[in-house]
């Protein structure tokens, strides 16, 4: 993996989290704004402005790639790169909760 993509995406913003995780479903910006509003019970909402540029960057990376466009609803999905870099941040994730329980990997 490039390292100057590791250094962009790792850490991960949430919103940038959400977005790489809902893009394991082929998905559209809208429906990753429902669907991330609904995960989180409505404490995260992605704002159209946020989630094309999101989309948009994370594309020009390699983390996602464009897959049809229907109704001007352009639609996603995560690459192998998306999923590396999901990966990566799942277990930092996993670490930090771990770690505020005291415990160890």
């Amino acid at each position: 993996m490039d390292q100057k993509i590791q250094k962009i995406y790792i850490p991960m913003t949430e919103t940038g989290f959400y977005i790489l995780f809902s893009l394991q479903q082929e998905m559209h910006g809208y429906n990753i704004i429902q669907y991330v509003k609904e995960l989180t019970a409505g404490e995260i909402i992605i704002s159209a402005g946020t989630m094309y540029g999101s989309l948009s960057k994370m594309e020009s990376d390699g983390l996602i790639m464009f897959t049809k466009e229907e109704n001007k609803r352009k639609s996603y999905l995560i690459t192998d790169l998306g999923n590396e870099i999901l990966g990566i941040e799942l277990k930092r994730i996993e670490r930090l909760y771990k770690n505020s329980k005291g415990e160890r990997l």
